[in-house]
């Protein structure tokens, strides 16, 4: 199930409106309507928190894997990372979309292109800006 059905179906069985969530959460209607609708995904960690928080649901049943690598995208590159882990993601599951491919096909092709990107990015780190260059982009 995606992030944006988890969201939806937990706000939902909470009898809550997006308007509700978005109050409770501090965030914006239009950040949530755009959760709920699959075009972005929360940048920080601090929001899946404040999201689970406020559905009353454990915090690792909104986090997945592509969660979890945009989230340390955003750590290490910025927003911009963040932006082409989120943009790759995308790409790949609506490539996916109405195929025939098994669930753990497309897990394993998902971590290596995962683990391409984190890659590139080591490869190409004069293109980093220095604030988020670390150790590992050595």
């Amino acid at each position: 199930m995606e992030f944006s059905e988890k969201i939806r179906n937990a706000r939902i069985a909470k009898s809550m409106s997006q308007k509700e969530l978005a109050e409770i959460t501090g965030l914006s209607l239009r950040t949530i309507q755009n959760y709920e609708l699959g075009t972005r995904l929360p940048k920080k960690k601090e929001t899946y928190t404040a999201l689970a928080d406020a559905l009353e649901i454990r915090e690792e049943v909104l986090l997945d894997k592509n969660a979890s690598f945009i989230l340390r995208a955003n750590e290490r590159y910025g927003s911009r990372g963040a932006r082409q882990a989120w943009d790759m993601v995308s790409d790949l599951a609506s490539m996916w979309a109405g195929g025939e491919m098994d669930e753990e096909d497309m897990d394993a092709i998902m971590q290596a292109m995962q683990e391409a990107y984190w890659e590139a990015k080591k490869k190409n780190r004069k293109y980093i800006p220095k604030k988020y260059r670390s150790e590992e982009d050595a």
